[in-house]
């Protein structure tokens, strides 16, 4: 065991489950989802139809109510599930780092200012596309919000990080202020350009803030899979880094790790993250604020369990919102924002008064 391992080990005395333990509950609660999420729908078709689905997308039959079958369940129902899976690891993930970067329960991935780009973005495009901005925003058709939402959370994100870096090094307290300050810049911003919306626009506008997965197809799964390949890759570089940190800069780098790597790889793995998730479903908030310090209570303070732990958790959890969602007022459909501000607002007070946020593990 070295250094590290032993201080993470001695970090606390509860005691908590195996780490095989919580990845073989946490894989079977993301497996449920899933199925839950492609068996009930408002139309009533369930799993049942899956072959005949199967069937007419190899082409092997053309029946009318097999076809019907395959609308729903593939075109609909599978891209929205593994959207929402992506959305809520996404966000969780970005939290858990967030997290262990600032050494802080309460830090939110929306600190690094991609939210308030990414909301900025989408305001402007959807207020100004039928008007100033349209020779630029018309061309990009449907997919003009999703590109601008992540355009505008990677430019704030590269703003803040050219703001908090100093003599080669990423200031955290100068990343985590500037980044509160032109959040609001943002906001106030945001909320001019929404004064000159029409009934329509606004609408559209408060729809995208509460979050959404209603515009859910193939088109942008295969959007999101860079992204996805890319947090795959990046996360697991930093779970040694971000132990260390647990411990304090200094202790860290006696211990080897390269803190400003470290910092840079987990802004990065954020800002792509997050921007993602924000682009294709708007802005979901309590999965990355919560999700983690669940998982930290659950599993300790380790992060090699907490990151990986955490995206499932966070999958799981958008997907049981996005049923919830669909179902609660059918045939309209309930913004997944709202479900889980429902659910994740009463489950953070809990934590907060039950459990002591920011006491010891």
């Amino acid at each position: 065991m070295t250094t590290l391992d032993a201080k993470l080990a001695s970090a606390g005395t509860a005691v908590r489950p195996s780490r095989r333990k919580v990845f073989v509950a946490l894989t079977f609660l993301l497996i449920a989802s899933a199925v839950l999420s492609l068996a009930i729908g408002p139309t009533g078709i369930s799993l049942q139809a899956l072959p005949r689905a199967i069937a007419v997308s190899l082409g092997y039959t053309d029946d009318l109510a097999a076809a019907r079958d395959r609308l729903v369940l593939i075109d609909l129902r599978l891209p929205r599930t593994l959207l929402a899976a992506f959305v809520g690891a996404a966000l969780a993930t970005s939290g858990a780092i967030m997290q262990g970067l600032f050494r802080n329960p309460l830090a939110d991935p929306g600190l690094v200012g991609v939210s308030s780009g990414a909301a900025l973005a989408a305001v402007a495009t959807i207020v100004l596309g039928q008007g100033i901005g349209a020779p630029l925003i018309a061309p990009l058709g449907i997919y003009a919000l999703p590109i601008a939402a992540f355009g505008g959370g990677l430019i704030m994100t590269l703003l803040l990080v050219s703001i908090a870096a100093r003599q080669g090094q990423l200031a955290v307290g100068t990343l985590l202020l500037a980044g509160l300050a032109i959040g609001a810049l943002a906001g106030a911003i945001s909320s001019v350009i929404v004064t000159a919306s029409d009934d329509r626009q606004l609408r559209d506008l408060t729809l995208w803030q509460m979050g959404s997965l209603s515009g859910a197809s193939w088109q942008k799964v295969f959007a999101i899979v860079p992204f996805a390949i890319a947090i795959a890759l990046l996360a697991p570089r930093l779970t040694r880094g971000l132990n260390g940190l647990l411990l304090g800069e200094a202790e860290a780098m006696h211990l080897g790790i390269d803190t400003e790597r470290i910092k840079r790889i987990a802004i990065a793995t954020t800002a792509a993250a997050v921007g993602a998730a924000v682009a294709v479903a708007g802005i979901i908030g309590f999965v990355g604020l919560v999700v983690p310090h669940i998982m930290r209570l659950i599993s300790g303070p380790d992060h090699r369990v907490v990151l990986p732990g955490s995206a499932i958790l966070g999958a799981s959890l958008v997907i049981f919102a996005d049923i919830v969602a669909r179902m609660a007022l059918r045939p309209a459909e309930l913004p997944i924002g709202i479900v889980l501000a429902l659910v994740g607002a009463p489950v953070f007070l809990h934590l907060i008064l039950k459990r002591g946020i920011g006491g010891s593990e």
